[in-house]
């Protein structure tokens, strides 16, 4: 089944050239399916590649999904033509009163920052609120993840002595769980970020579980809700590229930066980067829409609570 997302967003080029089935609006509108809604808090810089990363994934379901992408109110987004954002992202005010079926909320580049410091923080509570009440499942990505666990259970974030880049081994903790259907017992996961979470904090938090962690990387994955929130320390949307085009960033800014683990062959970075992430990226975005999104959300999302 197709990935219904907004006509002419640049993603669609992109997907149709690699095989992937998706539909516009106009389209859509003449089929008689209730679709899921999917909202995405985009709050990555280069939006256009984070929409396209994210959307590939979405799409490799049965499901037909509708997707509206969210930013935040007076926020220069300066990678991003004022254009795109104007066609394709609604703000919070123009969608609160609507209830989707699941929720995406991106990482972000702050994490040199205290909560608190972050211009948008307010608004970031607001929304991460709202969610509890309007979304079914909610999946909090990287930066967004420590955002999530700190607002909603007090888990605190800690600087690295470095930064951690990579592509990182993970074992599950329960493999019987649906958000793990499918997956090998080891499994790969990128990862780019100057700070972590620690197991210690979360075992504290009786409402939280780790169900994925690695021994390099640390924790990966934290359930709350009975799986209506997902916390996900690492980047299973990223593309082959992604790491590679963020080391070599880093270089030409001189920034102390080591080059990414087990990711470029040799761990040479004129080599071209290893894609072992794929597939389990596949299914734990078509294991979260199916076993959490659809099978739990109401006919009539307006029921969700």
């Amino acid at each position: 089944m197709p990935l219904n997302i907004p006509d002419q967003l640049p993603a669609i080029d992109v997907l149709q050239s690699e095989n992937i089935f998706v539909i516009d609006e106009t389209r859509a509108a003449h089929q008689d399916i209730r679709p899921l809604r999917i909202v995405i808090l985009n709050l990555m810089p280069v939006k256009i590649t984070t929409e396209t990363d994210l959307l590939r994934l979405l799409s490799n379901t049965p499901l037909q999904i509708e997707i509206d992408f969210l930013r935040i109110k007076d926020h220069e987004h300066r990678h991003t033509p004022a254009e795109h954002m104007k066609a394709f992202y609604k703000t919070f005010d123009q969608i609160k009163n609507k209830k989707y079926d699941g929720m995406i909320i991106t990482g972000a580049p702050v994490e040199h920052l205290q909560f608190e410091e972050v211009t948008y923080w307010n608004e970031m509570k607001e929304i991460m609120d709202w969610s509890v009440t309007h979304s079914q499942s909610t999946l909090f990505i990287c930066w967004a993840s420590q955002a999530g666990l700190y607002h909603f259970y007090g888990i605190p974030k800690y600087p690295l002595e470095k930064k951690i880049s990579g592509v990182f081994r993970h074992q599950v903790s329960d493999d019987k769980m649906p958000i793990f259907r499918g997956f090998d017992d080891e499994y790969h996961v990128p990862h780019s970020r100057y700070t972590e979470i620690r197991a210690s904090d979360i075992s504290k938090v009786p409402e939280l579980e780790i169900i994925s962690a690695s021994d390099e990387s640390g924790v990966n994955m934290v359930v709350a809700k009975k799986g209506r929130q997902f916390f996900i320390t690492g980047h299973h949307e990223y593309s082959r590229e992604t790491l590679d085009t963020e080391y070599k960033r880093d270089t030409a800014k001189k920034l102390p930066v080591d080059v990414p683990a087990h990711y470029y062959p040799d761990n040479n970075p004129k080599n071209k980067p290893v894609m072992k992430w794929r597939s389990a990226a596949n299914l734990l975005f078509a294991n979260w829409l199916n076993y959490y999104v659809y099978q739990e959300t109401p006919y009539n999302p307006d029921e969700i609570s």
